[in-house]
């Protein structure tokens, strides 16, 4: 764990940032629904690449690196922090969260929703290995399972793949196939992404598990979770301008400022951390 307390400054405004971090570019998922839907807030987003993939890496060095990020964050005045990675949310947010005084919001897979939707009540959730063996996260799907069968299918890989700007490859769409033949072989009608990283390579699994399997991700719910912390605690901002995203990353290079920029559909201009 990061050696002392996380101090959250007293002086956060409504038009202070919106802190986001992820073990590397998969949270810019949920950072651009962010800017859709609360298009007035500023964005100061980490991409901590030097540490990715999370999901392979033990809970102690998570912990770490997420509490560090958080410091980050908010020495530079964030008025929220956003877990944008589900590996460092079942790993690090209870412990983060005892730190800090301004809102924390994790992404948890759409287990619940889910299970509501599903017809067949058979549910696959693709995840990291970390994620997947995570007590917290097992947790979670015995709370929201409902009478659901759930298949958990760690897919070590994916998130090297969408890192190194291979998310069209030979070699991702052959693993996708691999994870994805062996869930829609348990008959399922619902699939969850547990991973942020994972909605980038959606159209590919769209075409492997047709029209029939109903695809879930997070990005939504967690930035309707983020509105209703800036709500109720009064931290909307009152800026009326588009919002421009500041981008972080522990492992800086041209070629990842690339992939940013490709991502976000937009040129980017990537500092070191």
């Amino acid at each position: 764990m990061y050696k002392g307390m996380i101090i959250s400054p007293m002086y956060n405004t409504k038009n202070s940032p919106i802190g986001i971090f992820d073990s590397g570019v998969g949270g810019l998922s949920i950072t651009k629904c962010i800017a859709q839907q609360l298009p007035n807030e500023q964005l100061i987003y980490i991409a901590d690449t030097k540490f990715s993939p999370y999901g392979d890496k033990t809970t102690i060095l998570i912990q770490q690196r997420v509490n560090y990020l958080a410091k980050k964050l908010i020495s530079l005045n964030c008025k929220a922090v956003v877990i944008a990675c589900n590996t460092a949310t079942v790993a690090a947010i209870d412990q983060l969260r005892k730190q800090v005084t301004i809102p924390i919001i994790g992404v948890e897979p759409a287990i619940k929703p889910a299970a509501q939707l599903s017809k067949t009540k058979k549910i696959g959730i693709l995840t990291t290995a970390s994620t997947a063996k995570n007590e917290r996260f097992i947790s979670l799907i015995e709370q929201y399972k409902q009478d659901a069968q759930i298949f958990i299918k760690p897919c070590p890989g994916l998130v090297e793949l969408v890192e190194q700007n291979l998310s069209s490859s030979k070699k991702c769409k052959n693993l996708l196939i691999k994870y994805l033949t062996q869930l829609l072989a348990e008959k399922i009608d619902t699939l969850v992404l547990g991973c942020t990283h994972y909605p980038f390579l959606i159209g590919e699994i769209k075409k492997i598990v047709g029209g029939k399997v109903q695809i879930m991700e997070t990005a939504l719910p967690v930035t309707q979770q983020l509105k209703r912390q800036l709500d109720k605690y009064d931290l909307v901002a009152t800026n009326e301008q588009v919002n421009k995203l500041y981008c972080y990353s522990s492992d800086f290079s041209d070629e990842q400022t690339s992939l940013i920029s490709q991502l976000w559909q937009e040129d980017i201009n990537l500092q070191p951390l």
